[in-house]
């Protein structure tokens, strides 16, 4: 019987893949950790559950290549997902750059580990920092920092291994061999945003049903999820079918897997929209693949080679297709209309950023946005947000004008002695206290740590405060009022015990009027001029709970995606 050339040449691109699968398969059952681990150059990871090949060719030195091995070998369990190996090699790098300077600067070419000192790591200092000043070399400030940072912490973590220890690879290296915490310069403060404006967002969120028609259905949903709901992408590409939840108040939840860190179903309040979309894939998956149980189907399932929707969609085929649709995009312009955005920053990981800023905007507390991202370190949260110097003394411009004393009288201010000196009088000549600032001067050079009557600050001719602060005093004269009725109705406690645990008729007055003076104050402003110190007011108390830890009101979060009426 004759068979069609196209037939025929797809049979045998089956035949090959199928072999190279096996091939693969087989190939991989037969690694041994213990095994790999004695090879004397180059790892196969797959040993480790891993992608990829470690290579430590660039490592000359024979004590440091077997410290840095023996680092790998403790951090290989440790880790997870497809970037693994990406990560740990690059920290391999990162010592493969000392290995080249010791090569470089010492006769011995470094390869007696008693010889090494503090003098060999000044020289790799000065060496990064002459490569950064040659702008046609590889070596960036982001590489220095990012090289010197991974190598501080493989060379402290390595000796805490035992490396140096008598028998190890470091053994006899002296203990100035180390990078001090003063040798890492301070990251670059002034390093461009990785989240896109609002409006490039809406322009973005406008052609996803154009990335549907050049890709596909679970392309579009996967950029529709990370977009709405800031996982990493493998995070989205591999949520099982079965990932809608409810809470106690039936209000839905994503459940995802963190695979970075191996964290496996955590919860995510999502809106309804979002709920939306899901449920509508689950019906299409379900429609596709009606024999297979749900518990084994997955949201996204891959295109090809997945008879029984069980094989997720690929991460590097969603963002091949990403990567097409925004070389496609019409220009994407900035608020002016005229100003293009450089579409090179539409990646799939700014919807993560976008995510976090939405949030940050809104002014949800770094606590709970650590939560959001499942962030096991604040540090690691500050980094997906920034409020901009501008921005933030455009909004202390805004609500400086709203001072106000204790007795809640309004501090009127040179609008001109302002601009010039409020941003810097925030920060020298008062001290942050609960709902305001001090400026009394013994207790501002404590730090605030000196004043006879602290947390009675509406008492005080030193204390101010700003509008911004006026749902902290609302929030505070809710919590004095319950707590009177709650020590009133105690049927337990000794009279004078009441009496001194009962917040002061004073008090609770002194608040409510000057609550009562900043809203009034409000009130006296156009609608369009309550805007601007409502915005200004978000902007001031996120700022303030970055670098405080301060208590905050959470506002609405950004709306990026106007086509959804119900978000």
């Amino acid at each position: 019987m004759d068979v069609p050339d196209g037939e025929r040449t797809g049979k045998k691109n089956t035949a090959a893949i199928n072999a190279r699968l096996l091939r693969d398969h087989v190939v991989q059952a037969l690694l041994d950790p213990e095994v790999e681990r004695r090879k004397p150059d180059r790892w196969d990871a797959r040993a480790w559950g891993h992608r990829g090949v470690l290579d430590f060719t660039g490592i000359t030195q024979k004590w440091l290549r077997e410290a840095v091995m023996m680092w790998i070998v403790e951090e290989l369990p440790r880790h997870y997902g497809k970037s693994a190996t990406r990560f740990l090699q690059a920290h391999i790098g990162a010592v493969g750059r000392l290995s080249k300077s010791l090569r470089a600067f010492r006769e011995d070419r470094g390869e007696n580990p008693t010889s090494v000192d503090r003098a060999d790591i000044e020289n790799f200092l000065g060496r990064l920092t002459f490569q950064v000043s040659q702008h046609d070399s590889d070596m960036t400030d982001n590489l220095r920092w990012n090289t010197l940072r991974m190598l501080r912490k493989l060379l402290n973590r390595t000796r805490a291994l035992g490396a140096s220890r008598p028998g190890g690879p470091m053994a006899g290296v002296s203990e100035d061999f180390a990078l001090r915490e003063s040798d890492i310069p301070k990251e670059d403060k002034r390093k461009k945003p990785r989240d896109l404006p609002a409006v490039v967002m809406r322009q973005v969120c406008g052609q996803l049903d154009r990335l549907e028609e050049m890709a596909s259905r679970e392309v579009r949903v996967a950029i529709d999820l990370m977009i709405d709901t800031g996982r990493r992408p493998d995070e989205i590409c591999t949520l099982e079918w079965d990932c809608l939840a409810t809470d106690s108040k039936g209000k839905h939840e994503l459940i995802w897997t963190n695979i970075k860190c191996n964290r496996l179903g955590i919860r995510l309040p999502i809106a309804q929209a979002t709920v939306d979309v899901i449920r509508d894939q689950q019906h299409r998956v379900r429609t596709r693949f009606p024999d297979t149980p749900l518990s084994e189907l997955v949201l996204l399932p891959a295109p090809i080679r997945n008879p029984r929707g069980t094989r997720s969609v690929a991460m590097g085929t969603v963002g091949e297709r990403h990567s097409d649709w925004v070389a496609e995009m019409p220009p994407l312009l900035m608020e002016d209309g005229k100003t293009e955005f450089d579409r090179s920053k539409v990646v799939m990981y700014a919807y993560r950023h976008s995510y976090a800023q939405r949030h940050a905007d809104a002014g949800v507390p770094i606590d709970q946005l650590r939560k959001l991202m499942d962030h096991d370190l604040l540090e690691s949260t500050r980094r997906y947000y920034r409020v901009t110097e501008e921005r933030t003394r455009k909004a202390v411009d805004t609500v400086a004008r709203f001072h106000f004393d204790r007795h809640g009288n309004r501090i009127w201010r040179e609008a001109r002695q302002l601009m010039e000196s409020e941003h810097v009088r925030r920060g020298l000549e008062s001290v942050p206290v609960p709902f305001g600032g001090c400026g009394e001067p013994s207790n501002v050079q404590a730090g605030g740590g000196e004043c006879p009557i602290r947390f009675r600050c509406v008492g005080c001719d030193h204390f101010n405060t700003d509008v911004s602060y006026l749902p902290d005093l609302e929030r505070y004269l809710s919590d004095l009022l319950q707590t009177r009725e709650r020590i009133a109705a105690l049927t337990t406690a000794d009279e004078w015990a009441k009496a001194e645990a009962t917040p002061s008729e004073h008090e609770i007055q002194r608040v409510r009027r000057l609550i009562a003076n900043v809203k009034e104050s409000l009130a006296e402003l156009e609608m369009d001029e309550q805007d601007q110190v409502q915005e200004a007011m978000v902007t001031i108390r996120k700022s303030r709970a970055v670098m405080l830890g301060m208590p905050r009101v959470g506002q609405p979060v950004p709306d990026v995606r106007p086509e959804r009426p119900d978000r």
